[in-house]
Order: C-alpha cells, then sequence, then structure tokens
C-alpha cells in the first residue's frame, strides 16, 4: 500500500491533471478540486453535559471565525478546502449535521461557523468512537471534492465503552483512502490520551491535548490550522512519474468507492 504522504502527492498530481488537460480520467470531471477534505467528527455521549456540548460547538465555530483559521484556508493549496461536521455518540448513533461544504473565502468561513452553530445536539448515548470513524469514512467517496490528502478530525472526551474495535475501524479507514487522521483530546477521564494516541491517531497523524472542555476553543483552532497547513508535496521528476500517479489515484478511488464500509444511520 502507498505511504500516506506518497497517496497525498499523488492524488495531488491527479488534480492539476484534472484541472488542464482534456484528457482528465473519466468520472473526476464533476468533481470540485480543493486543497484538503476534512471530516470533523465531535464526540456528543452522554459524558459530555449541555455545558461541555456548547462549549465544543462554539470552539468550532470561534475557530472557523478566526483570522488564523481563515488565513490558513486561503492560504492552502488552491485556497479552498471542503469540510463536514459530525455528531457521534454510541453504536449506531452517528449523523452528518452539515454536509461538505466549500469553504474558499472569509465569507464561506463565516457562513460554515453560523451553519455549526445552528446544530441542534443528536445523541447523548456510549462512546462508540470505532463505529463514527467507519461512519465518516466512506462520506469522502461521494462527496464532489477531490483533494491530495483527506483527513478525519476526532475530538472527545473519553475511551471507547461500546461498538466497534476502535483501532481496527482506524486501520480500516486508512486502508480506504483516508490519508490521516487526528485526534483532539479533551482530559479528564483516566487513560483517555493514551487511547486517542494508540488507537485514533493513524497515518501519521497527530494528537491535540485541551486540559478541559473550556480549553477546547483553543485547541480546535490550533488544531485546525495544523491541518489545513499543506504539507510540502514534491515535484514529479518526469512525465512519466506523472503517468504512474495518475493511474496509482485511480486505483485509490476505486478501491476506496468499492471496498469501504457502508455508512450508518
Amino acid at each position: 500500500m502507498l505511504v500516506p504522504r506518497l497517496r497525498a502527492s499523488l492524488r495531488g498530481l491527479a488534480i492539476v491533471a484534472a484541472a488542464v488537460s482534456p484528457f482528465a480520467v473519466a468520472g473526476q470531471a464533476q468533481a470540485i478540486p480543493v486543497g484538503l477534505e476534512l471530516s470533523l467528527l465531535i464526540d456528543v455521549s452522554g459524558s459530555v453535559d449541555t455545558t461541555e456540548y456548547n462549549l465544543q460547538k462554539n470552539g468550532y465555530v470561534q475557530a472557523f471565525r478566526s483570522a488564523a483559521v481563515q488565513n490558513a484556508i486561503l492560504s492552502s493549496v488552491g485556497g479552498s478546502i471542503a469540510v463536514n461536521f459530525i455528531q457521534w455518540s454510541g453504536a449506531g448513533q452517528a449523523t452528518q449535521s452539515i454536509g461538505y461544504t466549500l469553504i474558499n473565502s472569509v465569507a464561506s468561513a463565516n457562513a460554515f461557523a453560523t451553519q455549526i452553530s445552528n446544530v441542534s445536539r443528536a445523541f447523548s448515548g456510549n462512546t462508540a468512537p470505532g463505529n463514527a470513524l467507519a461512519f465518516a469514512a466512506p462520506l469522502f467517496a461521494s462527496n464532489n471534492f477531490e483533494a491530495p490528502r483527506q483527513v478525519i478530525d476526532v475530538s472527545g472526551d473519553g475511551a471507547a465503552n461500546e461498538g466497534i474495535n476502535t483501532a481496527a475501524a482506524r486501520n480500516a479507514a486508512l486502508a480506504s483512502g483516508v490519508d490521516t487522521i487526528n485526534g483532539l483530546v479533551i482530559l479528564g477521564e483516566a487513560g483517555v490520551q493514551s487511547f486517542y494516541q494508540n488507537s485514533i491517531v493513524g497515518g501519521g497523524g497527530f494528537l491535540q491535548v485541551a486540559n478541559s472542555f473550556n480549553d477546547f476553543a483553543t485547541a480546535i483552532r490550533q488544531k485546525l490550522v495544523r491541518e489545513i497547513t499543506p504539507v510540502p508535496v514534491p515535484e514529479p521528476a518526469s512525465l512519466a512519474i506523472f503517468g504512474v500517479g495518475l493511474a496509482a489515484v485511480g486505483l485509490i478511488r476505486r478501491r476506496r468507492s468499492a471496498g469501504a464500509p457502508s455508512a450508518q444511520a
């Protein structure tokens, strides 16, 4: 399997090819090229009370309205990202509260922040991050965007107490074509930081730590800036490498569409 950075580089080449060549791969012509496809997974399990839920939600709102995040988006590859917003709790409790949305301006970033502010809490059950990952991963294949990087961002305050094995779900998501899975852990529960590091973070991802829900807004802003800032992509040595890369991207996309698990309701 291609390593995440090489896979991301090859997908980036494919996007350039689709944009400039009349011979672009069939089926990708309708995809909107962006610098990043980002899936935000927010923990709304029973361990998160109403005040803590609002601190999380408002943290995302403040982040997308901040100059730091907006500047990161506008200075990223193509000056644009596609992002969705998923609430998750127990097994079978995950929903895409906001579908993949193009952000390519200050106005669209502010509009996305307003969408988040209008979201109502969906669940308050057990904690099944593995099921949340299994729900989020297939959505990349049908979101009508194409990017050199696909990233899942999981935030929460507790280890799994229900559902499928989290590490196995993480590995399946990466195998399906997701490049990186990052975590934002809110401390409080014993062992939760180790759980996030060992069972959620993957594909060369990182773990951001918030000491409490009161620190969430700062942590998510810093995390988003780090996620959105593009990883340097090596230039192709020749057109031959470009051709191989384009073919490999096609295989990766077909594998993601055919082999990814079905989303849960």
